[in-house]
């Protein structure tokens, strides 16, 4: 199976940058997902992020929020979310990356719950309120697993704590574009680009940089890259595909490969 590692030095081969693409697992329901990540990948995305859908996703805008208590309400749990990541895996050989918030990996048991998580072809997680100060035994837990551990980082973040990040991350770097929560808009700021060329040389020779949070459409991509991004992080848009389409998953799934077909030709030269 690849690895983020892998994936990321096959795309740099080619001179492109890489597309994560978003879902919220278990929206609208647990048997849709798989559909779903599979037109996405169909598509063109190169990594499946899975959110884990939690009652309180501080991070996540109002759609991604509204996502996650759909999938809440459809029965969604932590263990139905590590038997989707299985299923997809089963079917594409890409590399699979959770996000979830730290309280439902606690409340399960961090050794047991990553152990799961690696059975079941799982290749990282994300966990946005796990400081870097906190995560010394979770660090630990998951290097003994080979699970990469992601971490964030902002416009907030100093050069003295951005150096600390970038050596304890693996797999990629996330980096948000901007203050505030996720969610798309129609144009990127220029203090979003010159962060992208601000962080960069901290993390060029270490760790690839993936950059998310309001890119939703193919000159994002195209702005993104172009300011030294490896990778770019797509969520919102994609789960408001889902929304709009609850009473017709077909033409969500169309349109869901087709948006991902467009973001990711954006990626490449």
């Amino acid at each position: 199976m690849i690895t983020l590692n892998e994936t990321f030095q096959k795309a740099k081969a080619k001179g492109e940058g890489l597309l994560i693409g978003y879902i919220t697992a278990g929206d609208p329901t647990p048997d849709q997902t798989p559909k779903i990540a599979d037109a996405l990948i169909r598509g063109g995305i190169d990594i499946l992020e899975l959110g884990l859908p939690f009652s309180d996703p501080i991070a996540d805008g109002p759609t991604i929020q509204a996502a996650s208590l759909r999938a809440l309400n459809a029965g969604t749990t932590p263990i139905k979310v590590l038997d989707m990541a299985r299923q997809i895996k089963a079917e594409h050989d890409l590399p699979i990356v959770v996000m979830t918030y730290y309280n439902p990996v606690f409340c399960f048991g961090v050794d047991g719950f990553l152990s799961r998580a690696k059975d079941a072809g799982v290749d990282g997680f994300i966990v946005p309120d796990l400081p870097l100060e906190e995560a010394g035994d979770y660090q630990k837990a998951a290097k003994a697993r080979e699970l990469d551990t992601i971490f964030l980082a902002t416009p907030a973040t100093s050069m003295v704590r951005l150096r600390k990040i970038v050596d304890a991350s693996s797999g990629f770097l996330y980096l948000v574009s901007r203050f505030g929560v996720t969610g798309t808009q129609t144009s990127l700021s220029d203090s979003t680009l010159q962060l992208i060329k601000h962080v960069r040389p901290f993390t060029a020779t270490k760790v690839p940089l993936a950059v998310g949070f309001g890119i939703s459409k193919p000159k994002h991509v195209q702005q993104v890259i172009a300011a030294g991004a490896d990778a770019v992080i797509i969520g919102s848009a994609f789960i408001n595909i889902v929304k709009n389409n609850i009473s017709n998953p077909l033409v969500a799934l169309q349109e869901l490969q087709a948006t991902a077909r467009a973001l990711k030709s954006a990626t490449q030269p």
